[in-house]
């Protein structure tokens, strides 16, 4: 399984994330709120700026601050150690 950082030494399933969107438009803010009324919103800006908003294939939407940018350049295979394999 390999863990992406998404900041703050927070770690998500890369096989499990369908998008990564900005955070700007009404319908991305209208999906975090019926998240957080669902109980599947994960809060990881720590709050700072939500600067992506990741969502799940289990239905969970996560805020990040990191940039839209930065996180998908850390799905790539690229030397940047912000990757993780792990077994299970």
């Amino acid at each position: 399984m390999k863990l992406i950082n998404i900041g703050f030494g927070n770690m998500v399933s890369a096989q499990r994330v369908l998008a990564i969107v900005s955070p700007d438009s009404a319908p991305v803010k209208r999906l975090g709120q019926e998240a957080r009324e669902r109980g599947m919103l994960i809060d990881a800006s720590f709050g700072r700026k939500t600067r992506a908003v990741l969502v799940m294939d289990s239905g969970h939407v996560i805020w990040s601050s990191l940039s839209m940018d930065q996180v998908s350049a850390r799905f790539g295979d690229g030397p940047q150690g912000q990757e993780m394999e792990v077994e299970m």
